[in-house]
Formats: C-alpha cells, sequence, structure tokens
C-alpha cells in the first residue's frame, strides 16, 4: 500500500490540498533518461475523418463521454500539441483519480473521480489554473466481492453530459443522479435520482455505464451477473434483461442510430428496444477467448469498449493469445453470403498481448493500444513497466478483410485511453519507457500515418503520476489533460 500511504502522507502535510492557486504534483525523482526526444511536427490532418452522429441526447460531440462521442471513437476533430516548446503543468487534488474527462458547453472540465479512499467525486474544473469550482461527493459503498480497488470502475468510472449540459453518473449504491450546475451556473447540484435497487444488487451488481439511445431512453449495464437495462427518464420505468450466469460486462459500451453495442466477457451483441422498451438482442456473436485473466485486464474476456465507424462496422479486441481486433458488421440482416465478422487482425506478441482501453477510430482505421503487464499501483510492482506496442488495423477498401498498417513496438503505455488528433493526424498517450532507476511518466505522440514516434515529454515521476486507467482528453484550445493518481497534468505547446 506505498502509493495510499504516500497520499495520506502528503495530505497530513496540506502538499495534495486544494487551493486558489495551483498545487503541483510532488515529482520524487528525476529521469536517467532524457525528459525530451523527437521534435516538433507540422500539422498533418486526417483527410475526411469519421463524424460519429450526433446524439441527440447527448452534448456536442466529442465532448459528451470518456470515449468522445457515442461511436466510442476516442478521436478529436480539433487540434492537440504539436511537440512545439511543450509546456507541462499538474495539480494536486486530495481526492482523485480522475479518470473520464468531459467538456461543458463553456469549456470547463467535468470529470468524476471515483477514489481510494475517498467517497467518489463529481468536479466543475477551471481549464486554464485546472483549480476546482465546484466538488460534489457521490454515495460510496464497498467494492463488490473479488473486485481489486484499483479496477473498480463501476459507480462512477463513466458518466455522460446530455445536450442540456447535465451530468448523468452513476453511484456506487446503484442510483444514477441527474447532476446540474445550480442557479449561479457553478454549483454541483443533484437535480433527479432514479433509484435502482428494485432490479440491481446493490452489493454485487454495481453499474457500469449508462447512456442514451437515440430515442431518450437511458441503457445501464451491470458487471456482475451481465444485466442490461432501459430506463424511461420521464416516469423512471426500468426493464431489464439478464445475460447467461457466466457473463460479466466490464466496460461501456457504443450507441448508434440502429442499435447499442455490449461486449461482455464472453460474446458481442447488438440489442435494440422493443415497443414495451425492454431490451431485444438483435445478433449475438462468441469472439475466440484464452480463457486467462492477463496482467492489466480486469477479467478473462475483452477490455475494449465497441468503437463503431462509417460504413456499418463496430469494432472491439478478443481475448486470445495473441490478441485480435475483431471487426464486426453492424446490420441486423446480413447478405447473402455475407459473414457477420469482418475479420480477426493478431496483435503485438504471443503471450504479451492485452487492452483495457478502447480502440481509436477514423475512416477505415482502428488503433489499438497494449497495456499486458499492468500491475497494481499500490501493490509492490507498482510502476512496473509493461509490454510495448501500437498497432493500426484497417478495413480493406471492399470490407472484406483487414491489413494490420503498422505497428510501434517503442512504446510502453501502461493503462492510458489514448486519444488522436485528426487535425495533427497525432495519437496521443502516456507512456512509461523503461529507466533502470526511475519510474518516470512521458506524454507521447505517434505518428497516425507512419506509427513512428514523433516526440515525448516527461511529465513527472513517481505513483502520483500513475494515471491508473483513466483517459487523456484533448480540450477545446488543444491543451492535453489527463487524471493521475495525485491530481490532474496538463501538456500544451508553449509561445
Amino acid at each position: 500500500m506505498r502509493v495510499l500511504s504516500f497520499v495520506v502522507a502528503l495530505l497530513a502535510t496540506g502538499v495534495l490540498a486544494a487551493s486558489a492557486s495551483a498545487t503541483p504534483i510532488v515529482d520524487t525523482g528525476v529521469p536517467s533518461i532524457p525528459e525530451h526526444t523527437g521534435s516538433a511536427v507540422a500539422k498533418n490532418p486526417v483527410k475526411n475523418p469519421t463524424k460519429p452522429d450526433q446524439n441527440p441526447f447527448m452534448t456536442a460531440n466529442p465532448n459528451s463521454n470518456i470515449h468522445n462521442d457515442t461511436w466510442m471513437t476516442d478521436v478529436y476533430n480539433r487540434k492537440g500539441p504539436l511537440g512545439e516548446n511543450l509546456q507541462t503543468d499538474s495539480y494536486g487534488y486530495p481526492s482523485s483519480l480522475c479518470g473520464s474527462i468531459t467538456f461543458d458547453s463553456q469549456g470547463r472540465i467535468i470529470t468524476s473521480c471515483p477514489s481510494i479512499p475517498f467517497p467518489p467525486q463529481l468536479r466543475i474544473i477551471d481549464p486554464d489554473t485546472m483549480a476546482p469550482i465546484d466538488t460534489l461527493d457521490m454515495p460510496t459503498a464497498p467494492n463488490p466481492p473479488n473486485t481489486p480497488a484499483y479496477q473498480n470502475f463501476t459507480g462512477g468510472g463513466y458518466f455522460f453530459l446530455d445536450n442540456k449540459d447535465k451530468i448523468w453518473a452513476a453511484t456506487k449504491t446503484d442510483h444514477i443522479y441527474r447532476v446540474g450546475f445550480g442557479d449561479d451556473g457553478d454549483t454541483l447540484t443533484v437535480e433527479r435520482d432514479y433509484d435502482l435497487t428494485g432490479v440491481l444488487d446493490a452489493d454485487t451488481e454495481r453499474i457500469t455505464s449508462a447512456l442514451p439511445d437515440y430515442d431518450g431512453r437511458i441503457w445501464f449495464v451491470s458487471k456482475a451477473n451481465a444485466k442490461i437495462g432501459t430506463l424511461d427518464r420521464k416516469t423512471g420505468d426500468l426493464k431489464v434483461i439478464q445475460l447467461d450466469d457466466d457473463e460479466e460486462i466490464e466496460n461501456s459500451f457504443s450507441v448508434d442510430s440502429k442499435g447499442v453495442y455490449i461486449v461482455s466477457n464472453k460474446r458481442m451483441y447488438k440489442l435494440k428496444a422493443n415497443k414495451n422498451d425492454k431490451p431485444k438482442i438483435l445478433w449475438q456473436q462468441k469472439y475466440p477467448n484464452s480463457g486467462i485473466v492477463k496482467p492489466s485486464q480486469v477479467d478473462a474476456g475483452s477490455g475494449t469498449t465497441p468503437t463503431n465507424l462509417d460504413g456499418g462496422y463496430v469494432a472491439i479486441t478478443d481475448n486470445a493469445d495473441p490478441m485480435n481486433v475483431v471487426v464486426y458488421r453492424t446490420k441486423t440482416n446480413l447478405k447473402k453470403n455475407q459473414h457477420r465478422v469482418v475479420c480477426k487482425v493478431p496483435v503485438f506478441k504471443q503471450g504479451a498481448s492485452a487492452t483495457e482501453n478502447s480502440l481509436m477510430g477514423t475512416k477505415r482505421s482502428l488503433i489499438v493500444e497494449n497495456n499486458y503487464g499492468y500491475q497494481d499501483p499500490f501493490g509492490p510492482n507498482s510502476g512496473a513497466v509493461t509490454e510495448p506496442g501500437f498497432a493500426r488495423v484497417d478495413i480493406d477498401k471492399d470490407g472484406k478483410g483487414c491489413t494490420k498498417k503498422w505497428t510501434n513496438k517503442d512504446v510502453r503505455a501502461p493503462t492510458v485511453v489514448p486519444k488522436m488528433s485528426t487535425k495533427t493526424g497525432l495519437i496521443y498517450t502516456y507512456a512509461r519507457p523503461e529507466d533502470p532507476l526511475n519510474e518516470g511518466y512521458f506524454w507521447t505522440a505517434i505518428d497516425y500515418r507512419t506509427g513512428e514516434t514523433a516526440w515525448s515529454q516527461y511529465a513527472g515521476s513517481g505513483p502520483l503520476f500513475n494515471n491508473n486507467y483513466a483517459g487523456l482528453a484533448l480540450g477545446p484550445d488543444g491543451t492535453a489533460y489527463l487524471g493521475v493518481i495525485g491530481g490532474i497534468v496538463a501538456l500544451r505547446d508553449g509561445n
């Protein structure tokens, strides 16, 4: 528990206390490798990038949830840092980790921080200073049985902003809160409380994620026992189905105008609500599974939230060895001689491939990150380096297969949800390179077209700079933000 003890000690000294001016996260080491590598790049926009449909019940893309939109593309059609005179910054918080970062219509950071050992907390954050504008403690409860604390994403790990800038967040007590900003626009206020305990066991069946479909129903999933339900936001009525007894759902899900796409630890599903608002399975498909909970994985199954692409495709990674990128056709009724699975493309090495993060997707391209080898940040092997790897897989133009375009074998990104900017042509990640003397973390950019590492910039050292599955985000002005155990870190181009 060295990280937890360290956080408590810093709290006692006031180092992590939030204040009117930024209190940087304490950097506990000096890297023995260069603090900056590579050089600035010129903008190289991606032509005709995917532009996901706008879910009418969510805030404007790409600001609505951890994966940017309900296609879960993890892609921004706005700029990110190019590497010019890079400036790093951080702000220490007494209750982190802020895993999901979104932006409201004013450009403010809206985040959920399901932390240890504190209650989960919603926050409004000033994007310039990273100081909190307001916070709201959410209900808490003990972790479900056999759930490692550092991998408990239920009850607040995921949330979304709706089309009226309201926050919809699940609690650890199986409620869903709709939270507004109060009469002054700056005060987090619970406006409605939906109680789901009538259909979920609060001790075991925690809500993993909740999202609206294009008709306004709120869909939700539970991790244990793999329950899938709909909530009528006006009446509070609930309709629920349950998958097989040995299934669980530990990721979020994607939504398009034709349905909802959910992956369990066994199968990939497309669903839609019937005339009574009850979830109905339109198709399902088993995927290859080694049955092994690989290092960094939450369970023996896919670690991805499904990602939708133009042309009627949805993609995940499976749990084979080596892991595959798997692409499915979304259409419910396929043409004669057409198969549900477009391709299964192996990525990374056998015995060293796993991911717990959604694929990035634009045009016909999918980018996957390797997380194999990540360790408990509160355990004795905290800070261990992971296996390297990023790869890009493209769906062939004829839709009859896929091709692996490149593999980056250098970047080691333990757990970050990476993001891509189609304005810069760069993939942004948060790396933990090999350093025999230090646990150092580095902002890193990869060229979308070639897979080459463009540049890296030192962020900080020690467990407080570990992001532990948190998602990177690009703000409206191009600043990159990331929640870490000690607070929030930021990266921007200098003047």
